[in-house]
């Protein structure tokens, strides 16, 4: 680790280029850092330790002094047409919800979607609950990635485990595999 390299934002005390934190990493997102095509990108790509028991969202945005309009969240869906269940990953900010019921069943073009099963969401992506992360993702998945998240300079999004966050800018998200930027994915929270 270099004690020269500072987060962009927030109170982090373990800093690294995530590319040297492959040990810390799910599998799929070691694997999927290491030979993404998009070199640069993965460059870029920035790797933060935190607590595990301080994953979820508000908690961990008010330990680390992190805003909610630089952390987006990463959930998986089922989207269901004719019998058929396909799983697909989406993006937006920690400030906003995912809109399953609109934008992304007809992004899907299904007849039915919804959150997939915790069980299913671990086992399908190879990755803890708490830190699912766009970066990694099973081959051919679909990644739904809410507009305002591409326009953030940086942003944070899991590692695939609960322990530890990427920071990456929001360009770079646009450039994962299955990517597909969709304004009005992520809605208003509602209170």
């Amino acid at each position: 680790m270099s004690d020269s390299l500072r987060a962009p934002f927030g109170n982090f005390t373990a800093v690294r280029p995530a590319l040297d934190a492959a040990g810390l990493l799910a599998g799929p997102v070691a694997e999927a850092l290491r030979t993404w095509d998009k070199r640069e990108a993965a460059a870029s790509v920035l790797y933060v330790d935190t607590d595990p028991d301080k994953a979820d969202t508000a908690v961990f945005c008010e330990t680390y002094d992190v805003s909610p309009g630089t952390s987006a969240n990463c959930v998986v869906v089922a989207a269901k047409r004719g019998g058929v269940t396909t799983l697909a990953a989406c993006l937006a900010l920690a400030h906003s919800r995912v809109d399953v019921n609109n934008a992304v069943r007809h992004r899907l073009e299904a007849r039915k979607a919804s959150f997939a099963p915790r069980d299913t969401a671990v086992a399908e992506t190879g990755m803890e609950y708490g830190g699912i992360t766009p970066v990694g993702l099973p081959a051919g998945w679909r990644l739904l990635i809410d507009d305002a998240v591409t326009a953030v300079d940086w942003v944070l999004v899991g590692s695939g485990r609960r322990r530890g966050k990427l920071i990456l800018p929001g360009s770079a998200l646009a450039q994962l595999p299955g990517a597909e930027v969709l304004p009005g994915l992520g809605v208003p929270a509602a209170d």
